[in-house]
């Protein structure tokens, strides 16, 4: 190991970022959706899965974000 290496963050936390990133955009799509709904016949629209989906992936990639914030030492 080198005296005074850099220090770099993870790619863990960069793609926790993309995916917050993504799931604001499926979430926010989703409530728009379900506040001015279209008329398609989808089969299990009431489930509102891209609200569903768009949280989970807010969650993962909070997860992903938090857990992988220290840097380390390359």
């Amino acid at each position: 190991m080198i005296d005074g290496a850099t220090q770099m963050k993870p790619i863990w936390y960069f793609v926790g970022w993309v995916l917050i990133v993504i799931g604001v955009l499926v979430l926010a799509a989703g409530l728009y959706y379900l506040i001015f709904p279209i008329d398609l016949d989808i089969a299990l629209r009431g489930l509102h899965m891209n609200i569903w989906w768009g949280a989970v992936l807010v969650l993962g990639g909070a997860l992903l974000t938090f857990f992988n914030r220290k840097p380390v030492k390359v």
